[in-house]
Formats: C-alpha cells, structure tokens, sequence
C-alpha cells in the first residue's frame, strides 16, 4: 500500500502493518474516554483485574469519585463549560496518582481511581489529596467555577473477608494473599467499586466534599444498595429486565377507559423488583435517563399499534423526565418512535413528571409546543408537590393537568381537600385543560370528582398497573 503522509516522502506500507495499526487506534477508543483520555470502564475492567491479581488483598483499594452538583456547570455556563472543567479535572486526578495506578472517568461526572501497593492511610492520604486539589477554581471563558467532589473509598480486603480463597496464600513465604485468589476478577473487581461507590453515596448522604468509608463489618447498608443500582441499570436495558405495565385512565362521564398511563417496571437477577422511586433518580444523576426514556416511549408505540391492530386503540401516556426536555431532541425521539411503528400521534400523550426542576422553560415549552401542534397531548403530572405552581401553567403549553394523589386522599372526609381540588378544577377549566385526578381509590372520592367536574380518574378503584395480557383479560371481562 503507498502511504503518503503529510509531510515527508512516499513510501510502500505492507497491509498487514496498516491494519495492525488500524487496530491498535479502534482498540484504543474502544478502551478510553473521548473526552478526558483516561480509561472508561471497559479499559477499568481489563486493567483493574490484572492490578487486582498482581497485588495482595490488604495493598489495593479503590476509590470512587463524583463531582458534587456538576449539573449547575452545564445549566449555568453551558456543555462546553462542563467539558472543559471534566477534562481539566481528569488531569488533576492523574497527577495525584502514581504510575501503577489506574485512573478511569466512568461516564458523567463521576471518576474511579484504582490504586496499587497501598494501605487504607495511604489510600486516605491520596484521597485528601484529590479534595485539595479542587480548592482552585477551573477557569473557563474568564469565568472561575469552583466544583468540589465527595469520594469513597473501599480496600480490597472489605470484599475478600468473606472470600474462602482469599486471606493467606500458602505459600509459607509470608506474603499477602491474592485478592479471591480462585476466585473471579472480574467479580471481585465489581464488589470493589461497588463498596467505594456505597461509601460515595453515603458521603453525600451526610454533607458532601468528604472521603467516605463504609465498615465492612457492619450490616449492608441502602447506600450499598444505590451503588448496585447505578451499577446494574445500563444492564437492564440490554436484557428483559425492563417492562411495561399500564394502569387504565377512566372517563369519568362514561365510566369508560380509552387510555392508560405506562409505568415503567424493573426485575433484576441480583437486586429483585426495583421501585421507579430507587432507580428514576439514578438514571437521571447518570445520564441514563435519556436511554430509559427513549425505550419507555418505543415500547410504548409498539404496544400502541397492536392494540390498534386487534382493534382495541388505546391512547397511552409516557412519562418524561425535565432533563430528557433538556437534550432539546425530545419532539424528534417520539415521532421517530410514532413513525417507526405507525402509530397516529392521538394515541399518544406524554407526562412531564416533576423528578427535577425544568432549567430551561422557553426551550421546554417550544418542544411541547410542537408535540401539542402534532396532536400529541402533553400533561403536567403529580400537580401539587415539588416544583409544579400555578407559574408552570402559564409558561407551558399544555393539554392537561394531573391532580397528585395526595390532594384526593382526603377529598371525600376533609371539606378543606374538596375546596382546594375545585379552585384547581376552575384554573384548569380556565386554561382549557383536562383534568385528572390520581390516586383514587374509593367511590365516595370519585363522587366527589364527579360533582367537580374532574374529566379523568384514575387508580386502583379503576385497576392496578397490569401487564398488557392482563389489561386485555381485564377490559374482556368488563364488555357486558
């Protein structure tokens, strides 16, 4: 092959070294971060099981690193902020680590530092360390923004203490034993920063800007479970561990149920059943909500286009998170989903939960805007708590209004609840808007709605979330 470089002269190349060559550069990528350089977690993985067998267990630790609220970075300054602060910190945390050392940016803004050859004070005397050095500023654009981190820290003995095969190594030397000598590197490699990550989180727990570290001694504690979590989720979308169950929206007027809400379920090999309230926070810290949200949203266009083909149209209504509105490509993920499956944009409607603050309000409302233009209906979910006020509906177009359950608990026995859902039920009438009421559980409550006024219902007076099969068998039973 004639290769003709930049400069210089011409020459002949046989294939072979080209190819090598093309390998080692897709190798390369394939192993390292784009954007700092350092090693992402699948260079972590390869390196860290070879760092975890060359050292005994009470001489490698782990550190877990997560940048404290580096969400305000990007919503304040802008992405290209955010990635110069990312890569210039990728730098620092090099150069307070040694050769032998392996650094990784795990995805986001939260980094992984395997250390080598250490005790639990020298590991302690690294992570200060990385804290100090955050005391400068980055400087960006003459901006000087100041970013602090919370990091955990686990020792690979915290995981090999119940391993049989670690502890001595037989060899009569003395020496350390391997870290689950017999055991898998991979696995223990995985229990390694999932304690560092539980040490993170509950670090954060208790202020932040801190070294946290969990008694391995003690029971296992929630924070352990969060780090699994984080650590299980970009999992679950590559296997069945997701579903979709689907809670039917009953017409008030008809007793009638044309439309149903998806609700997004979870079931791990390791973890079990795990609660939307463990995981959509997660996702969102991550950055994995987008991910999430757009499977959520193709799920539910498949699942609305066989109900359309067995003659049974249901309108289903998806949740979305304020930081999918955030990407700005919400508008073309769902007609890309409608257009891929041949679903009518009337079947539908999208719900804008309330799990994070909406940052960017004009960018948000021209993308309902234009799913509202399109035919899709766009609701205001869980009104009544957290970040919703009456502000939100005039900034935002919208086509509905979802009342949050505990308004309706007490609609029924407390004159107060009944006073406040009908000045809400006025406002939204006011404002064109359908409303519905969440959470309903007893008839005497739905009476209530009815006199209100209220167009929707729904909750398990109505029925529970149910698979799809069960949804159909449900709806068969109810035809008189």
């Amino acid at each position: 092959m004639l290769v003709v470089p930049a400069s210089g002269t011409p020459r002949v190349v046989p294939v072979s070294q080209v190819l090598e060559g093309l390998s080692d550069e897709f190798r390369h990528a394939a192993l390292h971060d784009p954007l700092t350089g350092l090693a992402n977690r699948l260079g972590l993985e390869e390196s860290g099981q070879a760092l975890l067998a060359g050292f005994g267990s009470a001489r490698t630790a782990a550190l877990y690193v997560d940048l404290d609220d580096f969400k305000v970075v990007n919503n304040t300054f802008g992405h290209r902020a955010g990635d110069s602060v990312l890569t210039a910190f990728a730098a620092r945390l090099q150069a307070c680590t040694r050769p032998a050392d392996r650094v990784a940016r795990l995805g986001g803004d939260e980094f992984a530092v395997l250390l080598a050859d250490v005790d639990e004070t020298g590991a302690c005397a690294l992570a200060n360390r990385i804290l100090r050095v955050l005391d400068e500023p980055f400087v960006h654009d003459g901006h000087a923004l100041q970013v602090s981190a919370t990091l955990g820290l686990a020792m690979a003995g915290d995981v090999a203490a119940g391993d049989p095969g670690a502890g001595d190594s037989g060899t009569g030397d003395g020496g350390e034993g391997q870290v689950g000598a017999g055991g898998d590197p991979g696995a223990q490699l995985e229990d390694l920063l999932r304690q560092a990550d539980a040490a993170m989180l509950q670090a954060k727990h208790e202020g932040k800007r801190r070294l946290g570290r969990i008694d391995p001694s003690r029971p296992e504690s929630r924070f352990a479970r969060q780090a699994l979590i984080r650590r299980r989720l970009p999992h679950a979308l590559g296997s069945a561990a997701f579903s979709l169950h689907y809670q039917p929206l009953m017409d008030i007027s008809t007793g009638e149920c044309p439309a149903v809400e998806a609700l997004l379920r979870w079931h791990d090999p390791e973890l079990g059943a795990v609660s939307p309230t463990e995981f959509i926070h997660v996702a969102e810290h991550t950055g994995m909500i987008h991910a999430v949200g757009q499977w959520v949203i193709d799920q539910a266009c498949a699942q609305a286009r066989l109900w359309a083909d067995a003659g049974t149209p249901r309108a289903i209504s998806v949740n979305i998170s304020p930081l999918q509105l955030a990407a700005g490509n919400l508008a073309t993920v769902i007609h890309g989903s409608l257009q891929r499956h041949g679903v009518p944009p009337s079947l539908l409607n999208v719900e804008l939960t309330e799990s994070a603050a909406i940052v960017d309000l004009s960018s948000a409302a021209a993308q309902l805007r234009t799913l509202i233009g399109a035919g899709i209906g766009v609701a205001l979910d869980d009104y009544g708590t957290a970040y919703s006020s009456l502000s939100l509906l005039r900034e935002l177009p919208l086509t509905g209004l979802k009342l949050d359950k505990s308004f309706i608990d007490t609609i029924d026995t407390d004159p107060t609840s009944a006073v406040l859902v009908a000045n809400v039920m006025a406002s939204a009438r006011a404002l064109g808007l359908r409303t519905t009421a969440e959470g309903v559980e007893r008839e005497t409550q739905l009476a209530v709605l009815r006199g209100l006024g209220c167009d929707t219902a729904q909750g398990y007076l109505i029925a529970r979330p149910l698979p799809p099969a069960e949804l159909d068998m449900l709806s068969r039973r109810r035809v008189p």
